[in-house]
């Protein structure tokens, strides 16, 4: 199997599009989302209707569960909380029912999805460190586990006692490893790369791959400010971070 695999999309829809473009190139045979399919970008229901299409399983991310009112926007910064409400206003009910149904963790016999970390997935913890990779791992019933969140693609592996973190574009999966892989930002990459990043898991080749794509920046840009979301979302895509 190969699984195409992205997360953070946050309402960017040239970045979806670039990013499902390369993904057909792929020969993909399955899609998931790792949340927060909404937020800061100007075109929450398509992005919705896109990951729909591809009949993608998506588990939920914090902004996607502030947007389907599962909890409080007091959660967030100021910039961050207006872009929600912004959002829900222009979300429709097919929309926030959609949100509202992903769960927050997802696994199957090849891998194990969230948004966060495994340990309390439903406050929404950033994998950063080595306890937080090693906490996830302790519940991971797979050998693999993909994680959004941070925006910033990168792999914690664990084998022999000995972990360690590296950013390798391509990996292969040895035996008696575990992975966590953070698989990066669709629409809001913090790396100092604008890129769009997405990940794919080839099962029969024991391989996990990082991958960028180019998007219309300036185009998703525009629509931000024209929205009247907070400027910086709009700004931040420029830069990366």
């Amino acid at each position: 199997m190969r699984y195409g695999i992205v997360a953070d999309i946050h309402g960017n829809l040239e970045a979806l599009k670039s990013t499902l473009a390369a993904l057909l190139r792929e020969k993909i045979d399955r899609y998931f989302c790792l949340g927060d399919i909404v937020g800061y970008g100007a075109n929450p229901r398509e992005c919705i209707k896109i990951i729909r299409s591809l009949d993608a399983l998506a588990v939920c991310g914090n902004h996607d569960a502030a947007c389907a009112g599962l909890i409080e926007t007091n959660y967030f910064n100021n910039a961050a909380s207006k872009a929600i409400k912004w959002t829900k206003r222009n979300l429709k009910r097919e929309d926030v029912l959609f949100l509202k149904s992903a769960d927050l963790s997802y696994s199957n016999a090849h891998l194990t999805l969230v948004h966060g970390t495994l340990q309390d997935a439903a406050k929404f913890h950033y994998m950063t460190d080595n306890a937080a990779a090693l906490g996830t791992m302790e519940l991971m019933k797979t050998n693999i586990c993909f994680v959004g969140h941070t925006h910033i693609p990168g792999i914690f592996s664990l084998k022999n006692n000995r972990l360690r973190y590296f950013r390798e574009e391509k990996t292969k999966i040895s035996e008696g490893e575990k992975l966590v892989v953070n698989a990066g930002s669709v629409g809001q990459p913090r790396d100092r790369d604008t890129r769009s990043c997405y990940s794919v898991y080839d099962t029969d080749a024991g391989t996990v791959e990082l991958k960028r794509t180019v998007y219309d920046v300036k185009k998703a840009q525009k629509k931000i400010l024209e929205a009247g979301l907070p400027e910086s979302f709009a700004y931040r895509l420029g830069v990366g971070s």
